[in-house]
């Protein structure tokens, strides 16, 4: 069954799948893998699949998954919070240098990035600065809750990661808007905090379930149900984390406003509208006349009126959008254009000459580390906007001229 704005599937012994992919190929792994969540025993009404959709771990990338009385670790996943961030800024295409290599640098400068494996994390502050510190200290409290239960949290990288990129799809870019103006933009989540406390309650919710373990599709579908003790413990992790991940996203952009002031030498302005949302989280929301629990893995709130953020990959467009409010949507829309390809199905596909021509018109690093994140590795992000005009309207047309990967 389909309407104009979305298809619908029913599922024997599980809720109805409504799907935002007119236009967009769905993968059969996403597609088997969403069946196998829409017949857990406590979604609520239907599950909302948003036109990036692709195979995920335990749930499926690009999926809003509501639920009553449990919660599922692994569909929020362990980059908790992750999301983005934008600023639009009063300069405009002609204040920036002729030559953007300089900004680059000096945003690689600013903000930790990247990750040498087996060495000393580069992608940590050796002494992070006091724009780090004053934040920390009002997550620190919170933190101290969450260590004090489960000890093994405390030695993980929280503190000095807090300002700090990241790898993999995390970026930072300076963009053009239709109008020529220059946005800052950056993407990135929870960072080593995050990630071990979202695999910590992966393996305590696969613990805690190991008689049922077998009966589960997927044994990354574990689950707490409400009223148990790590449902609480983890709710108030993971709301610990969401507000670690927004906070990092808004020190890294003040130091890449600091960082882009040493280079453009006119004074600028970068507080006249400023997004930063989620895309990896949970939180409690009202639908259909139901308190519920809404998980969104690869998806945006776009209630009506809100801001959000749509990128599109190295060198493709992105979208600052408006929530049209679609409640059969759950008020969501998709978080980028997603990938057709694993990561390691780019490094074979394709070569550094085709990511140098892929992205010409952007100066960003072009070697062999980057192949992953080739803009052929995506879908396209045009599709992917017309496949959910019912649920966003957009408000600007970002270009990148500078992109910084970790």
């Amino acid at each position: 069954m389909s309407t104009n704005d979305y298809q619908v599937l029913q599922v024997s012994g599980g809720k109805p799948i409504k799907l935002w992919t007119n236009g967009v190929p769905v993968e059969d792994a996403a597609q088997k893998q969403l069946f196998q969540t829409s017949k857990m025993p406590f979604i609520f009404d239907h599950i909302a699949v948003m036109p990036d959709v692709h195979l995920g771990k335990g749930s499926t990338i690009g999926s809003v998954i509501p639920t009553q009385g449990a919660i599922i670790p692994a569909a929020v996943g362990v980059d908790i919070g992750c999301g983005m961030m934008a600023a639009c800024t009063t300069l405009t295409a002609k204040d920036l240098p002729d030559n953007l290599a300089g900004l680059r640098s000096a945003i690689e400068k600013a903000v930790p990035h990247g990750r040498t494996p087996g060495a000393r994390d580069k992608g940590a502050w050796s002494t992070p600065p006091e724009t780090v510190d004053s934040m920390w200290a009002d997550l620190l409290p919170g933190f101290k809750r969450i260590t004090d239960k489960y000890p093994r949290l405390k030695n993980t990288n929280n503190y000095k990661h807090l300002g700090t990129l990241g790898t993999g799809n995390h970026f930072i870019e300076v963009c053009l808007d239709e109008a020529d103006r220059v946005w800052f933009m950056l993407h990135s989540g929870s960072r080593g905090v995050g990630n071990a406390i979202g695999n910590l309650f992966i393996e305590l919710a696969q613990a805690d379930m190991r008689q049922h373990i077998a009966n589960l599709p997927d044994k990354d579908l574990a689950y707490f149900e409400e009223g148990s003790e790590h449902f609480d413990d983890y709710v108030e992790a993971v709301g610990w984390a969401q507000d670690y991940a927004r906070r990092n996203r808004a020190v890294m952009m003040q130091n890449v406003i600091d960082a882009a002031r040493t280079v453009i030498t006119k004074p600028f302005d970068a507080s006249m509208e400023a997004v930063n949302c989620h895309h990896n989280y949970v939180q409690k929301e009202k639908h259909f006349g139901a308190e519920i629990l809404v998980t969104r893995k690869g998806a945006v709130s776009a209630q009506k009126g809100q801001l959000g953020i749509i990128p599109g990959s190295m060198g493709a467009k992105s979208f600052i959008v408006r929530g049209l409010g679609n409640e059969e949507a759950f008020c969501s829309c998709s978080h980028g254009a997603g990938r057709t390809m694993s990561r390691n199905e780019a490094r074979r596909r394709f070569t550094v000459d085709d990511q140098i021509k892929a992205t010409q018109h952007v100066e960003c690093r072009k070697d062999s580390d980057v192949i992953d994140e080739i803009p052929m590795a995506y879908k396209d992000i045009d599709a992917v906007m017309q496949a959910q005009n019912s649920l966003v309207e957009v408000v600007h047309t970002l270009r990148q001229v500078v992109c910084v990967k970790g």
